[in-house]
């Protein structure tokens, strides 16, 4: 399957001379979610970005931030993270053959991010700080010139996260009324407003966000971010659309993550719900049709999973015992 650079070459800032770098990232599916539509009254469809290459909207910016640190001559990239981004980083400069050095704040990134960042030949290290304080340091080592920046400031990132817009406009045939995303760093949402922009113009759809209320301490892993470091680009986004931020609290993001699983067996991390919470705790009007942006697989926090769900129930290896248990 071709990826995101062979698909929009020409909308993308790449050359004959870029060398790229892809594991066939992309052509992620659209699904229309019969149960939450009814429920919520709009006609509601799920981009399943955990259908990506390592489980997460991020490898769209990663092909194309590591092509391009490829063809500038680099040798390793550096990103703080608090998961998504390691794993894709370490995927994608593996497969460049770069360095992948990985910055983690200490005790905020869920266990399955680290074991893939790891497998991956990232060089991991663990930060006395927050992801802010990381991100700092990655930063610096980056204007040494010691490593490329492939966090969402690498302009790049950006670029390949637009394609997601692109590929809504194609399946739907023209922009949703709506879209509902999560904010966490708000690279993402800046991404989809850039994408939207150069597909269809003043056609733009609302944006609808999701933000922790409690950013430092949420559940919500993916965005435990208390510096959103394109926040300014967001209010220009909002302001532009007509969109809105929506904070909430860990249980509303809870509830739309099981939502999610329950009623349209769609297993993602809690973060990946708070487009949807967005939309359950500030409903937009009736009948509009409406994209929810599903961020990141569930595979990418099971301890979580694990914890807010049902333990499994021992039985002997009976047919009427295990009738009984199952009923």
């Amino acid at each position: 399957m071709p990826g995101v650079i062979d698909r929009y070459r020409e909308l993308l800032p790449v050359d004959e001379a870029t060398p790229v770098v892809s594991l066939g990232e992309g052509s992620t599916p659209l699904l229309p979610a019969p149960r939450l539509s009814e429920r919520l009254g709009i006609d509601l469809y799920l981009q399943w970005e955990g259908a990506n290459p390592t489980g997460s909207f991020k490898d769209r910016g990663m092909t194309v931030a590591i092509s391009k640190a490829l063809e500038e001559g680099a040798r390793a990239v550096i990103c703080a993270s608090t998961g998504n981004s390691a794993a894709s980083a370490a995927a994608y400069a593996t497969r460049a053959g770069l360095v992948p050095v990985v910055l983690q704040p200490a005790g905020a990134v869920a266990s399955g991010k680290v074991a893939q960042a790891l497998a991956l030949g990232a060089r991991v290290l663990t930060v006395r700080g927050s992801f802010d304080e990381a991100l700092a340091a990655a930063r610096e080592l980056s204007d040494r010139g010691t490593h490329v920046l492939v966090n969402s400031l690498n302009p790049f990132r950006l670029e390949g996260q637009k394609t997601a817009a692109f590929e809504i406009v194609e399946e739907l045939g023209g922009a949703p009324d709506v879209l509902a995303l999560p904010y966490g760093g708000g690279g993402n949402l800046c991404a989809y407003a850039r994408g939207f922009d150069e597909a269809v113009g003043d056609e733009a759809p609302r944006i609808v966000a999701g933000e922790a209320a409690e950013r430092a301490t949420t559940v919500a892993s993916a965005i435990r971010i208390t510096d959103p470091v394109h926040a300014s680009a967001v209010a220009d986004a909002m302001r532009a659309t007509g969109g809105s931020i929506v904070s909430l609290t860990d249980e509303a993001i809870l509830r739309a993550w099981r939502a999610l699983a329950l009623e349209e067996g769609l297993f993602c991390e809690p973060a990946s719900a708070a487009g949807l919470a967005a939309l359950e705790e500030h409903p937009v009007e009736r009948g509009v049709r409406v994209v929810c942006v599903v961020t990141g697989h569930g595979l990418k926090d099971p301890e979580t999973a694990a914890r807010l769900s049902a333990t499994p129930v021992t039985v002997d290896a009976d047919p009427d015992a295990i009738a009984q248990a199952a009923a």
